[in-house]
């Protein structure tokens, strides 16, 4: 076997290069100088003898061998990744470093809670969170920059294994002026005109509107809200209605607002919370127990609430 063998440091940098198609954001990522990283590189290069990269002053172009390295590269990292997670598993569990993502409909109001309690049951762990939307969590899992996701179901994550942690249901959320007198609202009365949703790339957008069941609102629906705190200010002031999760009720979103909220309808009004995590993992045991504890404590806080 040859011994001049490509380095899993020159392998991360071509795979932060083609995730980012740019020199620099690549080497912020690696938290390299990018001169480094462009070394790195050229160095992969002149190893196995082909050019993987065209380089100019405005792009960054793989080369369609290029490509397909950088894909073998990133399952190469991954299983990398997951010698280091058999060990981990073997060992004493939730202890040392977990990468967790967290989508931003779930952070804010569940995160405060949890991650206090989370600490005292597990003070061995320590765990890095990173916020996005589903996709994104779900395309880092993937790529092996998270070990598991926080995430509202369903969702098509990918091959992924999930613990579902609890239900969390869907409120309408109106104007004082707004609110009907009935207690639960029927999917049919809401204007399409009315709704107000979060942007493309939140699951609460596709959750709302498959309890729904009505295609005509996809089609009306304002789908500009950045967040659920934009959402609660549009509805505040009378420019529509919106879907308000329970969790962010009870974390007091709605505080300090005329906002009044009523029952939906509908069999499918709730999102599954879930952890979810890569099939391929050899820390499942692991996922699982600290789903358990995730449910606990999300569990004790609702009956606190």
């Amino acid at each position: 076997m040859s011994i001049h063998l490509p380095t899993i440091k020159q392998l991360q940098y071509l795979v932060a290069l083609r995730q980012h198609g740019h020199f620099g954001r690549a080497a912020e990522s690696c938290f390299v100088t990018q001169s480094t990283l462009s070394a790195g590189i050229r160095e992969l290069e002149s190893l196995i003898g082909v050019t993987l990269v065209e380089r100019t002053r405005r792009v960054v172009r793989f080369t369609p061998l290029g490509t397909r390295i950088a894909d073998k590269a990133l399952r190469v990292l991954r299983e990398t990744e997951e010698l280091s997670d058999m060990a981990k598993a073997e060992g004493q569990p939730l202890t040392g470093e977990l990468r967790m993502g967290v989508i931003p409909t779930i952070a804010p109001f569940l995160l405060p809670t949890l991650l206090p309690r989370l600490r005292t049951t597990w003070p061995r762990l320590r765990l890095f969170l990173r916020e996005e939307p589903s996709q994104a969590a779900c395309d880092a899992l993937h790529r092996g920059q998270l070990d598991c996701v926080l995430l509202a179901m369903p969702f098509a994550c990918g091959e992924v294994e999930s613990a579902g942690l609890f239900d969390d249901r869907l409120m309408v959320a109106f104007a004082a002026d707004d609110a009907p007198s009935e207690k639960a609202v029927d999917p049919s009365s809401i204007d399409p005109d009315r709704l107000l949703l979060l942007e493309d790339g939140h699951c609460l957008k596709e959750h709302a509107l498959a309890a729904c069941n009505r295609p005509d609102l996809r089609a009306g629906a304002t789908m500009m809200g950045t967040s659920l705190h934009t959402l609660v200010q549009m509805v505040d002031n009378g420019l529509g209605v919106t879907f308000i999760p329970a969790m962010a009720i009870q974390s007091g979103i709605l505080e300090h607002t005329g906002i009044v909220t009523r029952e939906l309808q509908s069999r499918n009004a709730s999102r599954r919370i879930a952890l979810v995590w890569r099939r391929s993992s050899p820390r499942e045991e692991e996922f699982r127990l600290l789903a358990a504890s995730l449910a606990e404590i999300a569990g004790a806080q609702s009956k606190a609430a």
